[in-house]
């Protein structure tokens, strides 16, 4: 959420960040303004009263005093309800405002991304390559059938090798982040409203996320939200700032609309594995940190010696929480398109300002941190491209280097 002292002294400015993603007519900072022009006139209203019925509760009472100060602490306790709901107003237009965004993110969507780096070749294949869904289930790695008996479609089970490929991933990252210093969290999987709405995800992406009506959770989209709320309303010490977590957890999403033709396997579903980073950072620090978090996202990707490029999104392509993000996107060959695995992003004071979570700066004061979050790294698209961009001729597939001690083998299939 962003300050409303920031939109009142730079309204223009945040106009101007504002545009690079949205329309004119999505956003109304005159009516945000308003909203708190009414609140501040308001709360002078009604801290003019109390201290005129503090001065007068000082005073022997009369009964036209006693009159007065009846009729006075009704005008105040109208106001006061008054003032509560133009705060609500206030807060819920607040909720719905984006981050701004970096100077360097260009404005418009997708088809002003940019790739600003890239990472091997696309393998050639002197025969006929097979899609991941074909080889998963020719070498018994992964059962769509039964999944989509128990759960629906958008689902799959992870059998023998595939099993085995899976936990390896997720080793292989957990490894990575412990020799780099990371904490390791496996949060709750569920969390409540107010941890969407501190993450980022409420109001916006509600109907993205499965509830459990009855209780007022949701299952998690991704560990940014819990690792995001960790230490709200909390005052870190500043001398311990970077916080540098890494979390594991099962995602789930809905992922509303329909499935298009190319979206097949793992490609797109309603739940999966992830490692997530996340930074708790001192402002001057954010974008050194963002940098740390986009060079591991990007070594861990090509530890698995896959084909993928790095790629800076465009305005209306960033999560509306977010001030800029870079995606790693994988080749995936079948599909002949790239698919993101991995998205670093800086949420400056947005999410911290919501969650309440500050530190104290060398006078003293408290400010608020910067948070940043980097996927690293999902498995579900990962799984795809190893089996794709490593299948053999013999239908066998080439477990990546890394991976081989975990799983104990170099192929999957012999």
């Amino acid at each position: 959420m962003l300050d409303i002292k920031l939109i009142r002294e730079n309204k223009a400015q945040v106009e101007q960040s504002f545009l690079k993603r949205l329309n004119k007519k999505d956003f109304d900072l005159d009516t945000v303004i308003n909203l708190d022009d009414n609140r501040r006139h308001l709360l002078l209203q009604v801290e003019k009263l109390l201290a005129q019925r503090n001065k007068a509760s000082k005073t022997k009472p009369d009964a036209k005093t006693i009159k007065e100060m009846k009729a006075l602490g009704e005008e105040i306790k109208n106001l006061e309800e008054q003032l509560k709901k133009v705060e609500a107003d206030l807060l819920a237009k607040l909720s719905t405002l984006p981050n701004i965004l970096a100077d360097d993110v260009p404005a418009g969507g997708k088809e002003n991304n940019q790739i600003i780096k890239t990472f091997k070749k696309p393998p050639h294949f002197d025969f006929e390559p097979k899609n991941h869904v074909e080889l998963a289930t020719n070498l018994g790695l992964i059962d769509y059938q039964r999944a989509t008996k128990m759960s629906g479609s958008g689902f799959w089970a992870y059998t023998g090798d595939g099993a085995l490929l899976e936990w390896a991933l997720l080793n292989y990252f957990i490894d990575f982040h412990r020799k780099h210093g990371y904490q390791f969290i496996i949060p709750p999987f569920l969390l409540n409203e107010k941890s969407a709405y501190i993450s980022g995800h409420l109001p916006k992406f509600k109907d993205d996320l499965y509830w459990i009506e009855k209780d007022g959770l949701c299952l998690n989209a991704t560990s940014e939200m819990m690792l995001g709320n960790y230490h709200a309303e909390e005052i870190l010490p500043a001398e311990k700032l970077p916080l540098k977590y890494f979390a594991y957890s099962t995602c789930f999403r809905r992922e509303a609309g329909a499935y298009r033709a190319e979206e097949r396997g793992m490609v797109r579903g309603h739940e999966f594995n992830k490692i997530e980073m996340f930074h708790f950072a001192k402002p001057a620090e954010s974008w050194d940190s963002f940098a740390e978090l986009l060079k591991y996202a990007e070594e861990l990707v090509a530890g698995l010696d896959l084909h993928f490029n790095t790629v800076q999104l465009a305005a209306a392509d960033c999560s509306a929480a977010m001030a800029k993000t870079v995606d790693l996107e994988v080749w995936i060959p079948s599909m002949k398109i790239y698919k993101e695995v991995s998205s670093v992003s800086n949420a400056l004071e947005y999410q911290a300002r919501r969650g309440n979570v500050r530190f104290k700066d060398k006078d003293g004061r408290n400010q608020f941190v910067h948070t940043l979050n980097a996927s690293g790294l999902a498995t579900s698209r990962i799984f795809p491209a190893i089996l794709e961009q490593n299948q053999q001729k013999d239908g066998t597939v080439k477990v990546p280097k890394v991976l081989q001690k975990y799983l104990g083998k170099k192929f999957l299939g012999k």
